[in-house]
């Protein structure tokens, strides 16, 4: 639990105070005094007797008991500080805004891991170090500005970078978005972003508690806590957006599987937020206007009104919807157009967008949001887009936007793009508690993210059967590293996943016997590989279509011959549409589950889905909807489909068999031929790491 004593100190000291507000000192205590708190404030400057109006103590040892302390001194000082303020003057709240610490050196790493060990021996609680500090309704402990007016209902923002969190609040502010708490947690030397989670989640309260949280993080130091709460809060009620930055180069792994060219740290944020319920953003502006997105009534649907007296941004916004999967129906021929088109000036359009034109009114707009509240049924919310051209003031209009934003059911979104034109009449608006989106696309972009972002995975789900004891008596007798196909072919088999029946034989007698086993010919062709080389195809290692003996014995010969083969894998030809499953772990993510279009097509497209383990046939199911290749696997052109079924369950086994082994460090089913027959793996790869 975090201290009651940093969330509501009844006294605060400012240790480096100073009268010069360009300085930290000075800025953290300015922002003090000027917030809502309202007991004693202290503060240590040896060289001052007074600051900003405050009696000022020449060394901590000096100071009363106090419960919350911001230090703005050098890194040096910190720890004696510290030191003196937990262990003398029952101080239990810190906030360290000094940096120097271990961002810095190894030295520094070492000084930052004793003030932690004080500061937990008291069973205090940590802001920091190197941050711009923290603030919530009691009071500003922080340098930086702008302060935001707090509101219990506002957003609490939890950043992992200061200097991020000043530019997210400025824009953010600037189009009304409320702040109730701003952590911005440093080093997270003792608190980071999942502790502070952990602590929203275990102190919610419905009646109270802000229902929108905004995360930015530089790193996640544990995904499965901040599944965790993250999942927990969601199903309480409330929304969750992030920035998950550095992640597209960083995380790249040289691997030898498919999988592990697929697994970028990027790859599994994905899916970590995916199976939390997480809206993923991209850059301050998305983040914002996300978390704008949520402070209105939620979208029941995807059904869009678009109300505009401008052509041009309805267009773009009706674009950017449509793209995103939600829809914007014509409602032209409903029977209550006619009768709305008659309260409009000549020349409008109800045809959605609803056109009123650039002569609009206030009381004509009032019209359409009433039929589209009352008649048009085909309807689940609405935007509507009115700005100038600096000719009137847009007053009327906005003060009845607001009005009808109090008393409709279905939610209203104001694009209001005029910021300059009727610059007074939206702030006024915004200081009615509204929040304005000023750009017609990037509101429709995050009402797609919104809407389409799946509600949280379950935490207990039930995967399909599998022999556990099987598979752990395989693995038990393994050594790391690529297992030989007689090993994994034991896996896939406990596992319950399709696999080819094949053999692996080096003697060519051994060949042709098995080919008049299985009856070679045209009506069964075999394939032949080789076993040995990890990259069959690139060596000239895989033959097709083998309808004959004498093919039989000529390929044995070629293949056997190839660098590294020690023997060649046979089986009776299959067809179907290529598709892959694969699985990575990762050591702090977990298993990571990847599916898609297979064969050579995966080096190229790249079109998968991931999953964190645990996934469920019905996830899975519903993930390969969101493939760019899904028609594929449907059937086109008179080409069979795959039997997605079939697929999603080979997808949960995969699921099941990583988690009974969590050894499996790589696994690639590639190619899986699917039909709507069966869906069957012709080759697979799988290392282990005990």
């Amino acid at each position: 639990m975090i201290a009651k004593e940093l969330l509501n100190p009844k006294s605060i000291v400012v240790c480096g105070a100073s009268s010069d507000i360009h300085k930290p000192g000075g800025k953290a205590l300015k922002n003090l005094l000027e917030s809502p708190f309202s007991g004693p404030v202290y503060a240590v400057n040896p060289k001052e007797t007074e600051v900003q109006g405050v009696k000022c103590y020449a060394k901590v040892d000096d100071l009363p008991q106090v419960d919350c302390a911001i230090l703005c001194i050098a890194a040096k000082f910190c720890a004696q500080t510290v030191d003196v303020l937990a262990k003398e003057k029952g101080c239990k709240g810190f906030i360290i805004i000094s940096a120097g610490f271990s961002e810095e050196s190894h030295e520094g790493a070492l000084v930052e891991q004793h003030i932690v060990d004080t500061i937990n021996s008291v069973g205090g609680s940590l802001i920091g170090p190197n941050c711009t500090g923290f603030l919530n309704v009691n009071y500003a402990g922080c340098f930086d500005t702008p302060i935001p007016v707090l509101d219990p209902k506002g957003v609490d923002f939890i950043t992992g970078s200061g200097a991020t969190a000043v530019f997210i609040k400025e824009y953010g502010m600037s189009n009304g978005l409320k702040f109730n708490s701003v952590w911005a947690v440093g080093n997270s030397a003792q608190l980071g972003i999942e502790d502070v989670l952990e602590h929203l989640d275990e102190t919610f309260d419905p009646e109270k508690s802000s229902r929108v949280i905004m995360l930015y993080m530089e790193k996640i130091g544990d995904p499965q806590r901040l599944l965790k709460h993250s999942r927990s809060l969601i199903n309480k009620g409330c929304h969750i957006a992030a920035i998950k930055s550095g992640g597209s180069a960083a995380g790249q792994r040289a691997a030898s599987s498919h999988t592990g060219a697929l697994a970028t740290n990027d790859a599994a944020v994905d899916a970590l937020f995916r199976k939390a319920g997480i809206v993923r953003c991209h850059n301050r502006q998305e983040l914002t206007t996300v978390c704008g997105v949520f402070m209105h009534p939620e979208i029941k649907g995807k059904r869009c009104a678009v109300i505009t007296h401008a052509g041009g941004p309805a267009v773009m916004l009706t674009d950017v919807l449509s793209n995103g999967g939600m829809e914007v129906p014509s409602l032209k021929d409903h029977p209550a157009s006619p009768a709305l088109l008659e309260k409009l000036f000549g020349g409008s359009s109800v045809g959605n967008p609803i056109d009123f034109l650039a002569t609009g009114t206030a009381e004509q707009l009032g019209y359409i949001i009433d039929t589209v509240e009352n008649e048009y049924n085909e309807i689940d919310f609405s935007v509507v887009i009115f700005g100038s051209p600096g000719l009137f003031s847009n007053k009327e209009v906005y003060d009845l936007l607001d009005q009808k934003m109090k008393t409709c059911k279905k939610p209203i979104f104001p694009v209001l793009p005029s910021i300059i034109n009727v610059k007074d009449e939206i702030e006024d608006f915004i200081a009615k508690g509204r929040i304005n989106f000023p750009e017609e696309c990037v509101l429709g972009n995050a009402i797609c993210k919104v809407y389409n972002t799946p509600k949280p995975q379950p935490e207990h789900v039930e995967l399909p059967k599998i022999d556990v004891a099987r598979i752990r008596k395989t693995i038990d007798r393994c050594k790391d590293g690529y297992l030989e196909i007689a090993d994994y072919n034991e896996l896939l088999d406990a596992a319950g996943i399709s696999r080819k029946k094949s053999v692996e034989v080096s003697k060519k007698e051994d060949a042709l016997a098995f080919a008049k086993e299985v009856g070679c010919s045209k009506e069964v062709p075999l394939v032949m590989k080789v076993v040995g080389p990890l990259h069959k195809s690139d060596v000239g290692g895989v033959t097709l279509g083998v309808k004959d003996l004498d093919t039989v014995a000529k390929e044995f010969d070629r293949l056997m011959a190839i660098k590294d083969t020690y023997a060649v894998e046979m089986y009776p030809m299959l067809d179907g549409t290529d598709v892959y499953i694969g699985a990575i772990k990762d050591p702090k993510f977990g298993h990571q589950v990847f599916f898609g279009l297979g064969g050579i097509f995966i080096e190229v497209l790249k079109d998968v889905q991931s999953a964190l383990a645990p996934i469920t046939a019905d996830e899975a199911k519903e993930m390969l909807k969101q493939l760019k290749g899904y028609k594929i696997l449907q059937g086109v052109r008179g080409q069979e489909g795959v039997n997605l079924d079939l697929y999603a369950d080979q997808v949960a086994r995969v699921s099941a068999l990583v988690q009974a082994a969590p050894e499996i460090a790589e696994m690639d089913l590639n190619p899986l031929l699917g039909n709507p027959r069966y869906v069957t793996a012709v080759d697979a790869r799988i290392r282990i790491e005990k």
